[in-house]
C-alpha cells in the first residue's frame, strides 16, 4: 500500500489475526453498528457494521480538491432544482421512457403548476467519487454520481476515525494516526436539519425520518438523530402510511405537526409498493413541510441530469460570469454520453457496443447493484434496440482505479487479503429561505472499499465496506 500500511504488516499473519478482534471489539465499543440480517427490524442483535481492517491511501491532492467543491455542487443542484426549463428539457425522454422518473416527474409537474407551499429547502447531499489512475497520467477525481435523496452513512462514518487510530496504535504505527482527519457529518448534516426547523417556526413540531420496513441500517440514523435531540428539536421515525394532511397544508403525524420530512426512503421504485404510497409523496410535496429532499432537488440528483451538465455550455447556464467555478465542478466529470434517440444516441450505442469494457451503462436508479458491465452492456442495448427504452440509461467512462491489498470485516467471514477499490463521498448541507442562502456547508465525508472482483455496490447491498482515508 504506497505511502500507507507497511507490507511487513499486511504479511504478518499473526498480527493481522490479533487485530482483527481489537478492531471487531473497538467498532462495538464506539458504535460502529448495525443490526443484523437474522434481526433488521430489531437492536436485540447487532453486530458491528462491516469495515477495512486499515485505512487505505488516498492522495491528499484530490480529497482536499473533492472538499473543496462540495459547496459549489451544492450551488448547484439548488440551482437546477429552481429551473424548471431545464429539468423538462433534461428529463423529458427519461421520464417517458423509465416509468419510476416518469412517476416522479408528474408529481414535480403537478406541485409545480400548484405553486410551492413552502419557502425553505433543505439539501442534505452526498458527491460520490473514483480516483481515474491510469499509468502515465496524473491521478484524477471523477464524480461517479451525486445523491440528493437519503445518502446514507453519515452517522457511521462519524464513528470510524477513532476506530482505525486504535488500530494503527495497536499495529505500531501510532506516528500514522494523524493523517486519517477527524470526521463528523452527523452533526453537520444535523445542523441543516435544525436550522430548517428553526425556520419552519413551531417549537412543537417535529423532525420526520421517512423510514424503509427493513431497518438494518437504523444505528447510521440514530447518530444524526441523537444530534437533534441534543439540540432539544423532536424526533420521530414514520412510513409512508403514517402521515396526513390538516387545515392550510400542514403535515401531521399521529396528532404532531412535522416541521421537516427527511427522506432515508423513497428513492427506489420498491419503495412505492402501492398507488397509496404514490399518493402520500403527493400529499407530503403539497405540504408546508420542508421536504428533504423536495421532488425538483430529488430529480436534480438523477443520472441523466448528470449527463447533461457534462455537454458544453451547461454548467455555464448555471453560473454565468463565473468561469473559475465552472472549471472547478467540470474538472471532476467523467464522460458522460447520452443515449437519447438521434444520431449522438446512436454514436453513443456503437461506441459502448465496439469497446463495453471502457464504459459502465447506468440507469435512474439509487441504492447500489443497479449498474450494468461489460457483455451486459450488450446486452441490454441489444434488446433496447429499436425502441426508446435506451433513454432510460446514460452511458459513462469507466473509471480507471489501481486496486490495493486490505481486509474487509464482516461477520461471519474469513480473514483473508482482498485486492480493493475505494469510493469517496463527500457530505454537502445547505439551507435556503427564499432566495436567500443561510447556510452552504461541506460537513465532511465517507470511504467506502470494496473487493476489485465486484463491478458494483454499496455497503447496504452488501458488497462495500466502511473505510478511512489514509492521506498520503
Amino acid at each position: 500500500m504506497e505511502q500507507g500500511i507497511p507490507e511487513a504488516i499486511l504479511s504478518d499473519t499473526r498480527l493481522l489475526q490479533d487485530l482483527a478482534e481489537v478492531a471487531k471489539d473497538t467498532a462495538l465499543l464506539n458504535g460502529v453498528l448495525m443490526r443484523t440480517k437474522e434481526e433488521p427490524n430489531s437492536s436485540e442483535l447487532v453486530t458491528y457494521a462491516p469495515f477495512t481492517l486499515f485505512p487505505t491511501a488516498v492522495p491528499r491532492g484530490v480529497f482536499e480538491q473533492a472538499l473543496a467543491v462540495q459547496t459549489q455542487y451544492n450551488l448547484l443542484v439548488d440551482k437546477i432544482s429552481q429551473d424548471s426549463e431545464f429539468l423538462e428539457e433534461a428529463l423529458a425522454s427519461t421520464a417517458e421512457s423509465d416509468d419510476f422518473t416518469g412517476r416522479l416527474f408528474s408529481i414535480y409537474r403537478q406541485t409545480t403548476k400548484e405553486g410551492r407551499s413552502q419557502s425553505v429547502v433543505l439539501g442534505l447531499n452526498r458527491s460520490d467519487y473514483m480516483l481515474d489512475q491510469q499509468e502515465g497520467l496524473p491521478t484524477a477525481l471523477r464524480q461517479i454520481e451525486i445523491n440528493t435523496i437519503a445518502a446514507s452513512f453519515g452517522g457511521l462514518a462519524s464513528h470510524t476515525p477513532d476506530l482505525h487510530r486504535h488500530v494503527l496504535k495497536v499495529a505500531g504505527l501510532s506516528d500514522l494516526s494523524h493523517r486519517i482527519l477527524d470526521n463528523n457529518p452527523a452533526a453537520g448534516l444535523a445542523r441543516g436539519l435544525a436550522k430548517a426547523w428553526e425556520l419552519y417556526g413551531v417549537e412543537r413540531a417535529v423532525v420526520m425520518f421517512l423510514v424503509e420496513d427493513v431497518q438494518r441500517n437504523i444505528m447510521d440514523h440514530r447518530c444524526v438523530e441523537n444530534e437533534l435531540w441534543s439540540r432539544d428539536i423532536p424526533t420521530i421515525r414514520r412510513k409512508f402510511e403514517d402521515v396526513s394532511l390538516g387545515p392550510d397544508k400542514r403535515l401531521f403525524v399521529d396528532g404532531q405537526e412535522v416541521a421537516v420530512v427527511y427522506f432515508r426512503n423513497g428513492y427506489m421504485p420498491q419503495n412505492y409498493p402501492t398507488e397509496q404510497s404514490w399518493a402520500t409523496r403527493l400529499l407530503m410535496e403539497r405540504s408546508r413541510a420542508i421536504k428533504c429532499p423536495d421532488i425538483a432537488t430529488h430529480l436534480a440528483g438523477t443520472k441523466k441530469v448528470q449527463q447533461v451538465l457534462a455537454r458544453p455550455g451547461v454548467l455555464e447556464r448555471f453560473f454565468p460570469e463565473q468561469p473559475q467555478v465552472v472549471q472547478q465542478i467540470r474538472a471532476t466529470f467523467a464522460g458522460l454520453y447520452t443515449l437519447d434517440q438521434g444520431l449522438e444516441g446512436d454514436k453513443t450505442v456503437a461506441m459502448a457496443m465496439a469497446n463495453p469494457e471502457q464504459f459502465v451503462l447506468k440507469p435512474q436508479r439509487e441504492g447500489g447493484g443497479n449498474n450494468f458491465y461489460g457483455s451486459e452492456i450488450c446486452r441490454v442495448l441489444e434488446e433496447a434496440r429499436g425502441s426508446s427504452k435506451r433513454t432510460a440509461y446514460i452511458l459513462m467512462d469507466k473509471v480507471r482505479a489501481r486496486a490495493s491489498v486490505n481486509y474487509l470485516l464482516r461477520r461471519g467471514a474469513p480473514l483473508q487479503p482482498s485486492q480493493c477499490l475505494s469510493e469517496l463521498g463527500v457530505f454537502g448541507v445547505y439551507v435556503r429561505q427564499g432566495t436567500d442562502m443561510v447556510m452552504n456547508e461541506c460537513v465532511g465525508h465517507l470511504l467506502r472499499t470494496k473487493s476489485s472482483e465486484h463491478a458494483d455496490g454499496g455497503v447496504a447491498a452488501g458488497v462495500a465496506v466502511l473505510d478511512n482515508p489514509l492521506l498520503v
